[in-house]
């Protein structure tokens, strides 16, 4: 015995043998908690763990061409169980899906288990809820009117008003089960009106509400619509004064001068249509008209107006070969003449000129002396002697020439 004992190759085995016998010892302690793996060599376990996945979808095998399904929630949570590794890359990746079969299922409603699929061999997965509750129904497809609700209505500026939109495509195909299509109410798109002043194009997106005003879960097509508003703004309808530009060619008078239409419609802010009463410019050049012509004229926009309508206008010009008639010694008259003061005539101290009137045969002959008046401005004039201009009035589409176009004239103050 004594000898078994000296002997160092048993020595160095009972040792041996005790350090085993230690080890499997603790390891055994420290993985009571997780030892329903095997063991690997010489006790080691496999690294094991246990984490919650959110947000998973829901993905659902039936007929979707001709039925719909209540009752899937849209994502779900799912526990998974196995190694460290597959875990982390399988939560990272949400590779796997989790799925509803309801393939062989009839109308009405159902209880239907949840399970996975593309799960790593070494993962196990619980999902939560487990089980659902669908109802299969059969589909309807049913088309609608959009109408069509204005945002920030109130935003837009005084007197500016929206007009009938107009919805393309007008109608829209909603298709849904028979209970969902039977519930709904309304159609409706969204347009934001703030600060608009013209028509509004919009892309504008499809909500189906029911009658307490609850979005309802239906498949619309298309699922976005053109919008167009029109935005009416404030408006004023106009007379225009035509301004004859050039000279006719000689020979030649104006008989009529006849606008379509006879007013301009302006469009625009209120602030700038309530100091407008008459809208200038429109310029018709006599030199190029030879003969009974009708010509087209572009209409000024005034300043701060959105728009004129229409923005040209036709002006029928007929013409006459001309005629003319004098009137002999016709007076003439002063205006302005400042309180105090006095005038005589001293070249013509008679004063009075000749004038010679021209015109389309139709017009002249219906003209009398008492047509035409002649004047001079004697306004902001000192004492003393002044070469006037003389100034005629007379009815319109007529020309004229007088004896001379200037006057002299001498003011003093009144003794």
């Amino acid at each position: 015995m004594d000898k078994l004992i000296d002997n160092p190759w048993v020595m160095r085995s009972i040792a041996l043998f005790l350090a085993l016998m230690l080890y499997v010892s603790v390891n055994i302690d420290q993985t009571t908690s997780s030892t329903s793996q095997p063991l690997g060599f010489f006790g080691d376990s496999p690294t094991s763990d246990e984490t919650i996945v959110t947000d998973i979808p829901v993905v659902t095998y039936f007929d979707q061409d001709n039925l719909v399904v209540t009752g899937i929630p849209e994502t779900v949570s799912v526990t998974l169980e196995g190694s460290t590794s597959a875990i982390t890359k399988a939560s990272k990746l949400k590779d796997f899906e989790v799925y509803a079969d309801l393939t062989n299922l009839s109308l009405g409603t159902h209880n239907v288990r949840l399970k996975t699929k593309n799960l790593a061999n070494d993962l196990t997965a619980s999902v939560n809820p487990k089980v659902i509750t669908v109802t299969l129904e059969e589909k309807i497809t049913k088309s609608f009117t959009v109408d069509v609700d204005f945002l920030n209505e109130d935003k837009l500026e005084e007197g500016y008003t929206p007009d009938q939109p107009i919805v393309n495509p007008n109608s829209i195909n909603i298709t849904a089960s028979k209970e969902i299509i039977d519930r709904i109410d309304s159609v409706k798109s969204t347009i934001n009106l703030e600060d608009a002043k013209e028509t509004v194009t919009q892309d504008a997106r499809i909500t189906v509400y029911d009658k307490d005003g609850n979005a309802l879960p239906v498949e619309v097509e298309p699922s976005v619509v053109d919008v167009t508003v029109p935005i009416k703004s404030p408006s004023k309808a106009l007379p225009f004064k035509i301004t004859r530009e050039g000279e006719l060619e000689a020979g030649l008078s104006i008989l009529s001068l006849e606008p379509d239409p006879n007013e301009i419609t302006v469009y625009g802010p209120l602030s700038v249509l309530e100091q407008l009463e008459v809208i200038d410019g429109v310029k018709v050049d006599l030199s190029k008209i030879k003969e009974d012509s009708i010509i087209e004229i572009d209409v000024p926009k005034p300043d701060g107006v959105n728009k004129v309508v229409p923005e040209k206008i036709n002006i029928k010009v007929d013409v006459e070969e001309q005629e003319e008639k004098e009137f002999s010694a016709k007076g003439i008259n002063e205006v302005g003449l400042s309180e105090g003061k006095q005038f005589d005539f001293i070249d013509p101290d008679s004063g009075a000129l000749d004038v010679t009137i021209y015109g389309a045969p139709s017009i002249i002959q219906d003209i009398n002396e008492d047509d035409i008046e002649l004047y001079v401005n004697l306004s902001d004039l000192n004492d003393g002697e002044h070469e006037v201009d003389v100034q005629v009035n007379g009815p319109q589409n007529i020309t004229w020439t007088l004896e001379k176009k200037q006057v002299k004239v001498k003011i003093s103050s009144a003794s």
